[in-house]
């Protein structure tokens, strides 16, 4: 993707899991303003097959936050080592990126503004799915108002978790894990970036299952302990008075994986997998019967995970506001404590924090 500069930002990846090779492909091909140092993890051979694979250095992580030539740390580990990670970055004078969410808890995630802040520096996260083509092209459908006022909206994901095919499933059913914080997390970004912020929210939850068993790769067979809620149903209420429904489940046997509506005064929009990049957007007119596709009017509508480092990128080079920002991630992760903290004690919860909505990418 093209920049409005020539200058190239260093990068550097902590974390060689699954989700680095696609972030590698595209920082190494994609986006032309970034220009990634190396590759980090705590092991050392995962960190050498990645780097040599895409032709970057490998380093430890201690070498690699500590590295002169680093800019932006892109911050790929487990939910629970995303604030100390971040958080060495800062202090080491670079600007971090984190994979979602922003942090765990409340408290790490205040923490890091704080300290990026103090530095001189810039945080974000993901996701950063809502730059895609599918999420802006409905925001701008949305912005001209095609639907009329919005009213409400619908945001479902329900699935059976990740014990069948993931090799190491632990952590989803974790603190900073759970439906919520690793899928759900993509509908409330899309949703802060569409509508603005939540003002409050009413929640239901649980844990259907105390154990889960991996069925897939070495590990199958073994036990997981469920230490967060696996079915969350919410009430969410905007700033601006739309009202909706937020479910994020692991418990449940579905086909349609993904619903995102949002339903205006003139008529109603299905919007894209807030996992995904592309469409399909959907329209019913009011009074009508019959769905029509809309085109898509902006670009990467492939996986283009990364996309906000290059806006990160972008914006320590032009000093404009980075959009998946340490502000936004931060509304998002107080959004979901308080999912979680009503449902655990039964009465709403005020959100505390707001955000001004991300400006539209350019045409």
């Amino acid at each position: 993707m093209a920049s409005t500069t020539v200058h190239k930002t260093n990068v550097g990846i902590v974390g060689a899991g699954n989700i680095s090779e696609i972030y590698l492909k595209n920082l190494t091909t994609t986006f032309d303003n970034v220009n990634v140092v190396g590759i980090a993890d705590l092991v050392v051979e995962r960190a050498q097959d990645r780097a040599e694979k895409f032709g970057v250095g490998a380093f430890s992580v201690e070498q690699l936050l500590a590295h002169p030539d680093v800019e932006i740390v892109v911050n790929l580990t487990i939910p629970a080592a995303h604030a100390q990670i971040a958080s060495e970055a800062i202090a080491n004078g670079k600007s971090a990126y984190n994979e979602k969410p922003l942090a765990i808890n409340r408290e790490d995630g205040q923490r890091l503004l704080a300290e990026a802040a103090a530095k001189g520096v810039l945080v974000g996260s993901a996701p950063d799915t809502f730059l895609g083509g599918g999420l802006q092209s409905a925001r701008k459908y949305l912005d001209d108002g095609l639907i009329g006022e919005p009213v409400a909206v619908s945001a479902q994901m329900l699935g059976h978790g990740m014990e069948s095919w993931h090799p190491d499933p632990y952590f989803f059913f974790q603190p900073g894990a759970g439906p919520l914080f690793d899928v759900g997390v993509y509908y409330v970004q899309a949703l802060a970036s569409i509508l603005g912020p939540v003002a409050r929210v009413s929640s239901l939850s649980r844990a259907s299952f105390a154990e889960r068993t991996v069925e897939s790769g070495p590990k199958t067979g073994d036990k997981i302990p469920v230490n967060t809620p696996t079915h969350i149903m919410s009430s969410i209420q905007f700033e601006n008075g739309v009202v909706g429904n937020l479910g994020a489940s692991f418990d449940v046997w579905e086909t349609n994986h993904s619903t995102l509506v949002i339903y205006g005064s003139q008529g109603t929009l299905r919007l894209p997998d807030p996992n995904t990049f592309g469409g399909p957007i959907q329209l019913l007119k009011a009074g009508g019967k019959e769905w029509s596709e809309l085109p898509l009017t902006y670009g990467n509508t492939e996986n283009s995970r990364g996309l906000g480092v290059w806006d990160m990128a972008n914006a320590l080079q032009t000093g404009d506001k980075a959009r998946a920002s340490g502000e936004l991630g931060y509304h998002v992760l107080d959004i979901m404590a308080s999912v979680l903290e009503s449902g655990e004690n039964g009465h709403h919860v005020d959100v505390e924090s707001t955000v001004e909505r991300p400006d539209s990418l350019p045409q």
